[in-house]
């Protein structure tokens, strides 16, 4: 089987022309992310300073199911609009355990990190958590959300 010479150029079009179109909900996607970014560092960092010094895993869980809310509400009525789900329930649950998969993998870098390799100052637990985790888990989230979340009954049967 052979391509023929203009079967490269229409792939690189057809590329291109996704590409596109996903730019404006992959910048919806940041604002947003980042939005929630700021509510959960924010309070991961507030809650590890005063009343969860000693509990950095659940000073993480609190901040992260808080951002989880804004974040929730931000895809729902502004990144996500057009194909979000008139079962307001069935999303939400799956946001959540969307959600749920994300604080996992943060959770599970802090762990390894200041449980395991011993790093246990708050820029170490920041830079695991809050930048490797969280790079790990926005990847997940994103998909999860884009593929899985805010599909409409439409999408979900084709």
């Amino acid at each position: 089987m052979s391509l023929s010479p203009s079967a490269p150029s229409f792939l690189l079009s057809r590329i291109v022309t996704a590409v596109r179109e996903a730019v404006p909900q992959l910048a919806a996607f940041g604002g947003v992310g980042l939005l929630a970014f700021i509510v959960d560092v924010g309070g991961y960092n507030l809650l590890r300073a005063t009343v969860m010094a000693d509990q950095v895993i659940w000073a993480k869980v609190v901040s992260v199911t808080v951002a989880t809310g804004v974040a929730w509400l931000g895809h729902r009525y502004f990144t996500f609009r057009t194909t979000r789900r008139p079962a307001v329930a069935k999303e939400l649950l799956l946001f959540v355990l969307a959600n749920g998969g994300g604080l996992l993998i943060a959770a599970g870098c802090l762990f390894v990190s200041h449980y395991v390799l011993g790093f246990t100052s708050a820029l170490a637990d920041n830079i695991s958590g809050n930048v490797i985790g969280l790079v790990l888990g926005t990847l997940f989230r994103y998909f999860t959300y884009r593929f899985l979340v805010f599909r409409t009954p439409q999408e979900a049967t084709a």
